[in-house]
């Protein structure tokens, strides 16, 4: 468990902070150099719609990838003799007993992981920045809430991904072992994520300088993706604040420390953007998917 612990300070708080660190310190001593840095363009204006659209998508992202875990932590359930689950906007339940029940309580984040890949490979090839936009979140998210599960599940038995440890018979060195194969993972997938958010850029001036990348990114994944957290929460009450509150500032920070921390040094990225466009019907989105949580799956739907 320390060692766990460790681990996750270093990760989660201790890496992004000294890699910030590194940043602010490099681009202060770059100002402070007597010869002027020439050719440097001027940065543009900041890019609101861009980041109103990207804070929509982050709620869509998110609430679609929580949907996605729970609708296959139920499925394998449903298909399965003698159980009956429930699904809910926010959560699930079953009633009934199954040997195989502790080991789908790990499907939903192997879903989301899944997911996650698929978005990853049609980033390729996709057009258009908030179909780019989507899909990055859709990754991010993907990723970052199944990952920390896995450290979780390490820690704690009683845990989705801990019940299917426990099932698999993974001992104290297997479930320490993966906890930290989880978290070695997570600055590589946030620094290949980063390169993507990067290149949403429309001006090759947004991103042409170490100071140029960490304001972008700002601008279109730290700020869209804090207040995207406040958007999610309508998403999940009624619950108990633990689900409702910490697990979305979880997902967020796991997405959001490395790829803000690291931007800087993200060096021969494309700027590759078609501008924001309209965020009309991405808030008719948000606002119909609500309706549809609260409406349509708070009550329960029951796989008999």
């Amino acid at each position: 468990m320390v060692v766990i612990a460790t681990a996750v300070a270093i990760v989660l708080v201790a890496g992004p902070a000294l890699l910030a660190l590194t940043g602010l310190v490099r681009s202060q001593g770059t100002q402070a150099g007597p010869v002027p840095v020439p050719n440097v363009p001027t940065l543009p204006a900041w890019d609101k719609a861009l980041t109103l659209s990207s804070a929509l998508l982050y709620t869509l992202a998110f609430n679609l990838t929580f949907f996605i875990q729970e609708l296959f932590l139920v499925l394998p359930k449903a298909l399965t003799p003698g159980l009956r689950p429930t699904l809910f906007h926010n959560n699930h339940k079953w009633d009934g007993e199954h040997a195989l029940a502790s080991l789908f309580q790990g499907t939903g984040a192997l879903a989301t992981v899944i997911a996650a890949l698929a978005c990853i490979a049609l980033l390729r090839r996709a057009r258009g920045t908030q179909v780019r936009l989507f899909l990055i979140w859709m990754a991010c998210c993907g990723l970052f809430m199944a990952l920390p599960q896995v450290v979780i599940g390490a820690l704690s038995s009683g845990s989705d991904v801990g019940m299917a440890m426990d099932y698999l018979q993974l001992g104290t060195t297997a479930k320490t072992v993966a906890a930290l194969a989880a978290l070695a993972v997570m600055p590589l997938a946030a620094t290949s994520l980063a390169r993507a958010m990067l290149a949403i850029a429309d001006d090759p001036a947004r991103i042409a300088t170490p100071r140029a990348r960490t304001r972008f990114m700002w601008q279109v994944e730290t700020l869209p993706a804090i207040v995207g957290t406040v958007l999610v929460i309508p998403f999940r009450v009624p619950r108990e604040a633990l689900e409702v509150v910490l697990l979305p500032v979880l997902v967020a920070w796991a997405c959001v420390a490395w790829m803000q921390a690291g931007a800087w040094r993200l060096r021969d990225v494309d700027a590759r953007g078609t501008g924001a466009g309209s965020s009309r019907y991405l808030l008719l989105a948000v606002v119909t998917l609500l309706l549809a949580f609260q409406l349509l799956l708070r009550p329960g739907i029951e796989f008999f």
